[in-house]
């Protein structure tokens, strides 16, 4: 849809529609929630009319998504990648620590996360190269430098801050909401084995930096609100700055497909994000609580999503289990890890009494090293 063209029906509502001339939608996001919901309830208004003229007008600006080129919606200024999957971080503590002590100490008290690279995201459709650095072989006292050989996706969902906050101000959980503009699907992509070597002390540097990826819808709030979903207990119990009530996670089925350049393909995991452990509320109450400052635009990602099911882990790392157990795409393919010129696709939806919200795809290709 071209809402330039549609935009002489969006009269009522009074703002500058010259926003939707711009590449990206962070001067709509601008504009304020109310503006936001204004827009999306005439649009979906002008679209359910009877009145054949408004009909004719809207219908001239529809574009087939096949005629598109899909871009980033969003001007990202900065990127933070959480870790708030219980599931995933009790997976990954029982496969590199103790097993009786998957979890860290602090991981039941904070939603832990990093800052990352916001100028290596790109939307979906885009073929990347496989990245290269400094691997240790567990038979060697010293690394070598190679392409990554334990290439692998993590299952995402994306914010988008939707207002900004000050220096020096915190955002409650209350308040949190009102800071989220949508969500898109989200591919962390990560090089295990350039991940352990480099990790400590700082955490991951080149195993996630060459490129993320993102889905080019963004699902508004206000259309999310059908699917709010009760999330896991916490317990202990958290902070003041961190406790919430109501229904602060969402119901939004995923899945994710690797084909190979041979044909073979599978959907290796299914899961739901309604499983995080940690909440996108706790998420901006934390970011915020020492007065940093969120930007529309920014990015904060949710952390690989994992089920209790094996069939419902977010990563090959957790799939697999460290490569120990490959997983088939057909009889006669195999992976423990992504391989070049496989294609990974994320997808994404809601669905309740008769109401279905899709979030697309984020879909990407691996190219050999350069």
């Amino acid at each position: 849809m071209d809402l330039w063209k549609l935009s002489p029906l969006l009269e009522e509502i009074h703002f500058d529609r010259a926003v939707f001339l711009k590449a990206e939608l962070n001067d709509f996001i601008a504009l304020g929630k109310s503006i936001h919901t204004a827009v999306r309830q005439r649009i979906t208004d002008i679209f359910t009319t009877e009145d054949t003229e408004i009909q004719n007008i809207a219908k001239k600006t529809l574009i087939k998504q096949s005629e598109v080129v899909m871009h980033l919606p969003v001007k990202i200024g900065d990127y933070t990648d959480f870790y708030s999957s219980i599931e995933h971080a009790t997976n990954v503590g029982k496969m590199f620590r103790d097993p009786e002590n998957a979890l860290l100490p602090n991981w039941k008290h904070l939603p832990v996360a990093y800052h990352g690279r916001a100028s290596s995201i790109r939307v979906s459709g885009t073929d990347f190269h496989r990245p290269k650095g400094q691997i240790k072989p567990n038979d060697s006292d010293s690394p070598v430098f190679s392409p990554s050989k334990s290439l692998d996706f993590e299952l995402e969902i994306g914010l988008i801050i939707g207002k900004n906050s000050e220096i020096g101000e915190s955002v409650s959980t209350e308040q949190a909401e009102n800071y989220i503009f949508g969500l898109v699907l989200f591919n962390d992509w990560s090089a295990r084995d350039i991940q352990k070597w480099e990790y400590v002390p700082l955490g991951p540097f080149l195993a996630k930096n060459f490129f993320s990826s993102i889905s080019p819808w963004v699902v508004t709030m206000e259309a999310m609100e059908p699917f709010k979903s009760e999330g896991p207990e916490q317990n202990p119990p958290v902070l003041d700055y961190l406790t919430f009530s109501g229904a602060k996670n969402y119901d939004i089925q995923l899945s994710v497909e690797i084909s190979a350049e041979n044909g073979a393909s599978a959907i290796v995991s299914q899961t739901n994000f309604k499983y995080m452990y940690w909440n996108m509320a706790q998420q901006i109450a934390h970011h915020t609580v020492n007065g940093c400052n969120l930007n529309i635009g920014d990015i904060l990602a949710s952390g690989t999503i994992s089920g209790s099911e094996p069939t419902s882990f977010g990563s090959m790392l957790e799939l697999t289990w460290g490569g120990k157990n490959p997983i088939k795409l057909s009889e006669n393919s195999e992976r423990k890890f992504i391989q070049d010129f496989d294609t990974v696709t994320m997808r994404g939806f809601s669905q309740k009494e008769g109401i279905k919200i899709g979030f697309g795809e984020v879909s990407n290709k691996v190219l050999p090293s350069k």
